[in-house]
């Protein structure tokens, strides 16, 4: 004969709990969808839209306003009756962006771009004399450059250089290439646009959204190189890729520049970065 299990009292008390947690956590990930898809409709919106958006039933939608607008991290204009997003998460928000580091945030793409395409990739930031390389990878059979992490890369020849120039609307900028300019040989002039260099390479890359060379910075070696934005959409560092020339595709719509346009664009979204998308 089988026997009667015995209920647990111990379970039987632990069952109200472990539903109070999951409903808790339901009602954490409603409240987040919330918040999301107001932050994805322009942060404003009014119920009806907003609630369509999250799927839920407006009604629903509402309570848990109610809740977000008492916490501070939705607000609402009381003559349209709209949604915003509230002081607290701009706070938040604000928080976040101060800790958005390219440097940290470019090294999973220059993982992705070595490990797939097996090449040579960096990520620059603009100093005081140049654009300086901050994190270098290297494939497992590396091309021998003399470049390295904390080499200044020209602003004229380097495919690098060359997304400052023509994205970084600063004075200073230009001046740094002016100065490169006036110390070049006859030979290394030959190498760029006349004549107006600094400005037809300028439009070349706000045409193609990224910058490509050929034997021109280093004989021998081509490179393509992409803009990473930050939140405010100014140029805050630039991904380049680079190989021997022999086996290395540095043209506009290539496989790499590809990927090299793409992985900037993924780091430049994680910086907030919310502007138009360059072509891939």
């Amino acid at each position: 004969m089988s026997k009667t299990k015995k209920p647990d009292p111990a379970l039987d008390a632990a069952a109200p709990r472990v539903l109070e947690r999951r409903q808790r956590v339901q009602s954490a990930e409603t409240g987040m969808a919330v918040l999301k898809t107001l932050s994805g409709m322009g942060g404003s919106a009014g119920l009806s839209a907003l609630a369509a958006q999250v799927g839920e039933s407006p009604a629903k939608v509402h309570r848990y306003l109610a809740s977000l607008i008492q916490e501070g991290l939705v607000d609402q204009d009381a003559s349209s009756q709209r949604y915003f997003l509230g002081p607290e998460l701009i706070q938040i928000g604000l928080t976040a962006m101060r800790q958005a580091e390219p440097i940290r945030l470019a090294e999973p793409a220059l993982v992705r771009l070595r490990e797939s395409l097996e090449i040579t990739c960096f990520v620059a930031l603009m100093g005081n004399k140049g654009p300086t390389i901050m994190r270098f990878e290297e494939p497992g059979l590396p091309v021998t450059v003399n470049v390295r992490a904390g080499s200044v890369m020209s602003l004229v020849w380097s495919a690098t250089g060359r997304v400052f120039l023509g994205l970084l609307d600063e004075a200073r900028v230009r001046t740094l290439a002016e100065e490169e300019l006036a110390a070049a040989t006859p030979d290394m002039l030959a190498l760029l646009p006349m004549p107006n260099p600094i400005d037809s390479l300028q439009s070349e890359v706000r045409a193609a959204g990224c910058a490509v060379v050929k034997d021109v910075y280093l004989r021998g070696i081509s490179a393509v190189a992409a803009p990473v934005f930050d939140f405010t959409g100014r140029v805050c560092a630039v991904i380049t890729a680079l190989g021997a020339s022999g086996g290395f595709d540095p043209s506009v719509n290539g496989p790499i520049a590809t990927a090299v346009r793409r992985e900037a664009q993924a780091t430049s979204a994680k910086l907030g970065y919310a502007g138009p998308r360059l072509e891939s």
